[in-house]
């Protein structure tokens, strides 16, 4: 910083802005960026200006109680500025604009200070100036102007609260413009059109179901990083928190009487605290998926608030947001909001025989129920991302033959309720951070045959109140359940739960997991058993072999082995460093064991094995496909694409080893399609079906096979 030039970059508060202009000549700029809290109140005095030789302190820069915004001259330079008349500076001319000034949003200001002129900018842009040449104190000399410091001098009369960014001070005239582009300062937004499963009240208040596991349900939406232009800032290492507080006095909301942090949010299945879990930005974006355990009943009917914030880069309130009110209600208190809920939910289940250029908010119930009763074709699967209008259709492989290993094992059982299951094939939506709700989950749609006569005709021995819990539990609660089911249960038992399940649900894919829930169990305590006999941990480099052999083995038929790159992933999933735990092995486990059940499969596995070229370059996070799909000059060309197996979906998740294509989009978005084409395998009327890469190049939207580039 040169002697010329007054700078100060950061945040501060107003009452820390000050230039000291020492060698005062008669000119000089200023200008700083300025934030003002929701409960500033005008008329204000943002900078005084104080000579050496006055004991008072006159106004330079005022924001008046009618939006003005008014620049003074500079006392003794100008007549109409004398000292002893403190109390009329409104008869002193000064440049003034009508100026709407915004609480809560940065503002730009610069000033330009000459013997003949003073003028204002706002935001970059020229918007007051007024002459001062008439009324130039030709009298002044040097001894007068021995110094000047604007300030925002505090006391109890100044009562603004705000911030500035970035203020600079120069002995000439500066380019403002110029200062206007550099550096601006950030705000930290919620994105209100990425917010979904939420109902806006008529009092503006925001309802949302929450309380025990069993009823709450999952919301989503997007915070946003973004400078004072409102453009995206990338801050990739960032780390964004959420809270629940109350919305009249901000302090935090207690946990439950079970002791359950109030705002969850959920990983992989599982669900933690969402002050354990925070989420990164990823170009300059929180994606947040989140329940709330409390209820505003058990709390005085009181409304909270979700508070986000982003502690490492300051504890300002620019950089922190808050939701509107909210109001947690139980599902049985809230009719009108459950039936929204679930017409999102029937819709989901319809909405396979719509037309591709439908959005799925404007498509009828009428519409809706005629498209049910039209009959699917058996060959195509179609799926969307969130409102995406662009649908991929895949067609299948129809039978799946028997290899021989354990993890097929379930396929002969399955065929024994082939026509429990609905045999059109499902519109799947797909959210990277997995929504683990049953309203959510992934649907099935078309025609449903009834259950074979011997299915009804026997008896049942699973409870019809095993099946209502499991419907609507989450992930933690249906793999507890499933773990005691598959200790008991015969192999008709687990098909006959799979099937009703997936009847009432609406979606064969939880069936499915329920399917291999016995041998996934079985096998993975069997293997822990053999890697450490007395259940104590285990150094990672001699299990990760062990799990290796065993995945290669449920993989079958000549699969390749696992990578280094692959074990990494497998130990980010387990969540362990040197050594396994039990708990780890099994997060590890409920995702490996359905993945490799896929691999086995006829459509997957000469895909798996593919040298040349590498179909499926192991397995990778969505984050290494999307930097893969970057690359360091930009995004690849429009419609290549990258496979793999979304690193968020568990067992019993009902997406649990399924495929996912990372493409490039036509516009350079990244997009995310999930392929869920198992229906198939239980129809034996398809015999002439294309192999899966062939399928996939023949989408319009996808063109040629990207490269993984790994960071690690």
């Amino acid at each position: 910083m040169g002697s010329d030039a007054l700078r100060s970059e950061g945040y501060y508060t107003l009452n820390d802005l000050s230039f000291d202009f020492k060698e005062y000549e008669g000119t000089f700029s200023i200008c700083f960026w300025v934030y003002f809290v929701n409960s500033t109140t005008f008329p204000s005095v943002i900078l005084h200006q104080v000579h050496d030789d006055v004991s008072e302190s006159a106004p330079f820069l005022v924001i008046s109680d009618n939006n003005k915004i008014n620049v003074f001259p500079v006392l003794y330079l100008h007549e109409g500025a004398s000292a002893t008349c403190m109390g009329s500076w409104t008869e002193v001319p000064h440049a003034t604009v009508d100026f709407e000034f915004p609480l809560e949003k940065w503002v730009h200001i610069g000033c330009e200070v000459c013997p003949n002129y003073i003028r204002l900018h706002i935001n970059g842009e020229v918007v007051g100036e007024k002459s001062m040449s008439s009324l130039l104190n030709k009298e002044s000399n040097s001894n007068n102007l021995k110094g000047i410091t604007l300030a925002n001098v505090c006391g109890d009369r100044n009562i603004v609260q705000g911030y500035v960014h970035n203020f600079e001070g120069f002995h000439t005239v500066s380019s403002i413009k110029d200062h206007h582009l550099k550096d601006p300062p950030l705000k930290l937004s919620i994105d209100e059109s990425s917010v979904s499963e939420v109902e806006e009240e008529s009092d503006g208040v925001w309802g949302i179901v929450g309380g025990k596991a069993s009823c709450r349900r999952n919301f989503s939406l997007d915070v946003v990083l973004s400078d004072a232009f409102g453009q995206p800032v990338h801050k990739d290492n960032e780390q964004v928190f959420a809270s629940l507080v109350y919305a009249d006095t901000g302090a935090p909301v207690e946990n439950t009487t079970d002791d359950e942090a109030p705002l969850l949010t959920s990983y992989d299945g599982i669900e933690f605290s969402s002050c354990e879990r925070p989420s990164k930005f990823l170009l300059g974006r929180a994606s947040f998926k989140l329940r709330i355990s409390q209820l505003s009943s058990k709390c005085d009917n009181r409304l909270f608030l979700i508070r986000f914030c982003v502690p490492k880069l300051g504890n300002y309130p620019f950089l922190q947001t808050d939701t509107r009110p909210i109001r947690c209600i139980s599902r049985s208190r809230n009719s009108k909001l459950s039936t929204l809920v679930w017409k999102k939910s029937t819709h989901a289940l319809q909405r396979l025989n719509l037309s591709q250029s439908s959005a799925i908010e404007e498509v009828s119930l009428e519409r809706m129920n005629s498209s049910h009763e039209e009959k699917t074709n058996p060959l195509m699967k179609r799926f969307r991302v969130g409102l995406d209008k662009i649908s991929i259709s895949v067609m299948t492989e129809p039978n799946l033959k028997q290899s021989g290993v354990e993890c097929n094992s379930h396929v002969s059982t399955a065929n024994q309720v082939e026509n429990g299951f609905p045999e059109s094939l499902d519109d799947r939506s797909l959210n990277e951070e997995a929504d683990d709700s049953p309203s959510e989950s992934s649907e099935s749609t078309g025609e449903r045959n009834s259950p074979s006569n011997n299915m009804e005709s026997r008896r049942y021995p699973i409870s019809d109140m095993t099946i209502f819990k499991y419907c609507l539990g989450g992930l933690a609660e249906r793999s507890h359940m499933l773990k005691e089911i598959a200790i008991s249960a015969s192999d008709e038992d687990i098909s006959a739960l799979a099937y009703h399940v997936s009847h009432y649900s609406g979606c064969s894919h939880h069936g499915n997991q329920i399917l291999i829930s016995k041998r996934l169990i079985e096998d993975g305590t069997n293997l822990w058993m053999a890697m450490s006999p007395n259940k104590n941990h285990v150094p990672w480099e001699r299990a990760v072999y062990e799990i290796e052999e065993k995945f290669m083995k449920i993989a079958s038929r000549g699969s390749r082995s696992l990578s280094r790159q692959d074990f990494e992933i497998l130990r980010r999933i387990a969540g362990c460093e040197e050594y396994l735990t039990q708990e780890n092995f099994e997060k590890l486990w409920c995702w490996l064991y359905p993945v490799a059940c896929v691999i086995s499969r006829d459509w997957v596995n000469p895909i798996w094995n593919s040298i040349s070229p590498k179909w499926i370059e192991g397995f990778i996070t969505k984050e290494d496909a999307e930097a893969s799909l970057q690359g360091s000059g930009g995004f690849q060309e429009p419609g290549t694409f990258i496979l793999r197996f979304p690193t968020s979906r568990s067992w019993p998740h009902p997406d649990a080893g399924s495929l996912t294509v990372t493409y490039v989009g036509s516009d350079y978005k990244l997009r995310h399609r999930l392929l869920s084409m198992d229906h198939i395998y239980r129809s034996e009327r398809i015999t002439d079906v294309k192999p899966l890469q062939d399928m996939l190049l023949a989408e319009p939207e996808l063109t040629r096979l990207g490269r993984v580039i790994r960071r690690y």
